[in-house]
């Protein structure tokens, strides 16, 4: 008999916490940002990107440089090579021989400097934009503690292919984050 009063207590205590659970999970805020609307408005954002495309082409007009250079020595070579004739084929040969070691040695350069490039366009892009992103994350996990949201998805980057309901948090990063906007993001209304 005692043990039966135990269990129905027991039972009892398991329906309470299943019910209190049940409230907690219902009361659960469950919203969404738009990362890249919120980075792209950033100021830092724009001023990072306007650097790396600057590096960008700058490291372009070096390659571009050294296409031009190699080009020449190509077109040097073609000429040569037409007015090579029997009288003049040894002293043509030596020079197709010693352009043809200039254009390997061009394109040997072309492709480290490529390389090279490439790794350095790649720490910029890290550097550069890191701290963007970073700041960006720490606004919506802020922004979501101070509004009791339990879940925030970004619908930008996020495999979520449907989503209904919910609130749109993103204009309110921005104001996190210092960002006026003229034309505001569209918030579902209530």
């Amino acid at each position: 008999m005692n043990s039966m009063k135990n269990l129905l207590k027991g039972v009892g205590i398991v329906a309470v916490l299943f019910l209190s659970t049940g409230l907690v999970s219902a009361q659960q805020k469950i919203g969404h940002v738009n990362s890249n609307d919120i980075i792209q408005s950033m100021p830092e954002f724009k001023t990072a990107q306007t650097e790396f495309e600057n590096l960008q082409k700058a490291k372009e007009g070096e390659l571009q440089q050294m296409g031009t250079e190699h080009d020449k020595k190509l077109t040097e070579a073609q000429t040569l090579q037409r007015n090579r004739s029997e009288a003049n084929k040894d002293s043509i040969d030596n020079k197709l021989q010693q352009i043809g070691t200039e254009l390997q040695e061009i394109a040997r350069r072309i492709q480290e400097v490529q390389q090279l490039a490439q790794e350095d366009l790649q720490k910029k892009q890290e550097e550069l934009f890191a701290p963007i992103f970073q700041k960006a994350n720490t606004a919506v996990q802020s922004v979501a503690k101070e509004k009791g949201y339990a879940y925030v998805f970004d619908i930008a980057n996020s495999a979520i292919p449907y989503f209904a309901g919910g609130d749109d948090l993103t204009t309110d990063v921005k104001t996190k984050l210092g960002i006026t906007s003229t034309t505001p993001a569209a918030t579902p209304s209530k």
